[in-house]
C-alpha cells in the first residue's frame, strides 16, 4: 500500500493497542507521543507520554498492565479525552504497582516545573486509582491550583502511619517520607480534590479518612468494592466525572445524579444482593429483587426472588407485601 504521509493525531489515537506485548505497546505509545508531544523514560520502570491538543491538561497515572487491558482498546485513559473533549494529556506509567516512588519520576516532575510546563494550561486535572491514586494526589503539588480526582487512594505506606494496612507489606522498605511523600499534605495547593471510595472496604476507608482536608470532598460508593475505575468506566460516568471536576461543577448533588447509573449496573446490584444475603437480610433482599426484576431481565434476581418467596411460603422468612397484595 502506498504511504499517504504522516497520520493525524486523531488517526493515531483511535488505533487499538489491545493485544500488544508490553514492549510493542510501549513503542507504540512512544511513537505517538513523540509525534504529538513528548515521550520521556523515567528510569527502568516508568515513563511519561505527553500528547498536546487543548488548554486543559489531564495528568493520569496508570500501571502499564492496567492500561493494556483498558476496555477502550488497550489505550491510555487520557487518550479518549484528547479525542472527545479536546484536552491535552500527560500519562505517567509504571511497570507494576510502584506507587511511582522513584527518583527518576521526581526528577521528571522537577524538570516540568522548571520549564513552566503546567503554567501553559488553563486547567490541570490529576487522576489515578489505588496506587496510581496515591501518585496523582502526591504529584499534584507540582501544579498549584490543579483539580484532583482519586479513587480509593492510599495516603502513604509508611508503616509508622499505616501499619494497619497489611496489603502491601513488600513496600514497607520504600520511602514515603521524602519528596512528594505524604499524599494528603501534597493536596494543600490543589484548587479542589475528590476522593472516591467504598466505605465497606475498611482499609480503603481508613486511608480516605487521612485525606480529610478543607479542599477535599469525599464520595462514598457503597457496594462497589475495590475496583472503582472499572465500575465507573462500565457505567460510563468516569468521563462526566472528570469533566465536572475540571469545570468546578462536581458537587455532592451532581455526583449523586451521576451515581444513579448504579441502579442499572449489574456489578453493583450483584454486590448489594450478596451483601444482603451474607448478612441474612431476606426482607431487604426481596425488596431489591422485586425492584430489579420489575425493571430488568436478570434471571439471577428472579431465581433469588423465587427462592425467597418459597421460603416465605414455608414460614421460614417474612417478606414485604407484594405490590399486587396492597392494591386491593
Amino acid at each position: 500500500m502506498q504511504d499517504t504521509g504522516p497520520r493525524s493525531l486523531e488517526q493515531s489515537l483511535e488505533d487499538s493497542l489491545e493485544g500488544l506485548k508490553k514492549g510493542e505497546w510501549i513503542r507504540k505509545v512512544a511513537t505517538i507521543a513523540d509525534a504529538h508531544g513528548h515521550f520521556q523514560s523515567c528510569g527502568h520502570r516508568h515513563f511519561g507520554a505527553f500528547v498536546e491538543r487543548g488548554d486543559t491538561l489531564l495528568v493520569t497515572f496508570e500501571s502499564m498492565g492496567g492500561a493494556q487491558v483498558n476496555p477502550d482498546g488497550g489505550r491510555p485513559i487520557g487518550w479518549d479525552f484528547v479525542l472527545d473533549q479536546g484536552w491535552s494529556t500527560l500519562g505517567l506509567f509504571a511497570d507494576g504497582d510502584t506507587w511511582f516512588r522513584d527518583r527518576h519520576v521526581y526528577g521528571y516532575f522537577d524538570r516540568l516545573i522548571d520549564d513552566g510546563f503546567f503554567e501553559d494550561f488553563e486547567k490541570v486535572i490529576f487522576y489515578g486509582a489505588g496506587p496510581a491514586g496515591y501518585a496523582a494526589a502526591a504529584f499534584s503539588v507540582a501544579a498549584p491550583g490543579a483539580r484532583v480526582v482519586v479513587l480509593q487512594p492510599q495516603a502513604t505506606l509508611d508503616p509508622r502511619v499505616t501499619e494497619w494496612d497489611d496489603r502491601f507489606t513488600e513496600m514497607r522498605r520504600t520511602s514515603f517520607t521524602d519528596r512528594y511523600g505524604y499524599a494528603p499534605d501534597m493536596l494543600d495547593a490543589a484548587q479542589a480534590a475528590y476522593v472516591l471510595y467504598d466505605p465497606s472496604e475498611e482499609l480503603d476507608a481508613m486511608h480516605a479518612a487521612l485525606f480529610t482536608r478543607p479542599n477535599v470532598t469525599k464520595f462514598r460508593m457503597r457496594f462497589f468494592g475495590s475496583a472503582l475505575q472499572g465500575d465507573l468506566q462500565k457505567m460510563q460516568i468516569l468521563a462526566p466525572l472528570l469533566e465536572q471536576a475540571a469545570d468546578d461543577r462536581l458537587t455532592t448533588r451532581s455526583f449523586a445524579q451521576l451515581h444513579r447509573a448504579r441502579r442499572d449496573y449489574g456489578g453493583f446490584l450483584r454486590n448489594m444482593l450478596g451483601t444482603l444475603d451474607t448478612s441474612d437480610r431476606p426482607y431487604l433482599a426481596a425488596m431489591l429483587c422485586r425492584n430489579v426484576t420489575s425493571r430488568m431481565n436478570v434471571p439471577r434476581f428472579r431465581r433469588r426472588l423465587d427462592a425467597l418467596e418459597k421460603a416465605e411460603a414455608e414460614g421460614k422468612v417474612t417478606l414485604p407485601p407484594r405490590p399486587e397484595d396492597s392494591d386491593g
